[in-house]
């Protein structure tokens, strides 16, 4: 007679998982993440192309807060008013250091989501208008038709490189 009830005695089968159903179980499951995981890859470019999009209207934002103080787009960094004369820039980090410098109440300037790439900025003479820039990485993405093409104020805005442009 047994000590537990319902149970038969000798032949194990304590309803356990043996080594080989575990592993079958944790392949299946490798297998389906993978799948999961190369699905995703679009969904996330379209992602980083939206925020990037985004970035640049929310610098154009800080670029009109500098122009309400200087009377010109940036130019260098100006810490005081009035400010100085105008001096042309044309990189993305020579902008991010004139709004965050300027006291202008913008403390960070959003870059490229993705490592060793930056945004771009082209001024017009005298800082009366300005031109910002990113490269997508979706070459069929549909504000890349909306956009302003060509070469403006030095930043190659053209679709074929995937460069989306505003302009001002």
């Amino acid at each position: 007679r047994s000590k537990y009830p319902g149970r038969k005695e000798g032949g194990g089968g304590g309803g356990g998982f043996t080594l080989i159903e575990i592993l079958i179980v944790v392949a299946i499951i490798a297998i389906l993440s993978s799948v999961i995981l190369v699905g995703l890859g679009p969904t996330r470019r379209i992602g980083r192309d939206a925020r990037r999009i985004s970035d640049l209207r929310q610098t154009q934002n800080g670029l009109e807060l500098y122009f309400n103080k200087c009377g010109y787009y940036p130019g260098t960094a100006q810490a005081t008013s009035p400010c100085g004369a105008y001096s042309g820039i044309s990189t993305w980090s020579a902008v991010t250091t004139s709004l965050t410098g300027s006291n202008i109440g913008v403390v960070n300037v959003p870059n490229d989501p993705t490592a060793g790439q930056n945004y771009f900025y082209g001024a017009a003479g005298g800082g009366v208008g300005y031109v910002l820039g990113a490269r997508l990485e979706d070459a069929n993405n549909p504000a890349l038709a909306d956009d302003i093409d060509g070469t403006v104020f030095g930043v190659d805005c053209t679709d074929a490189n995937r460069v989306y442009c505003l302009q001002l």
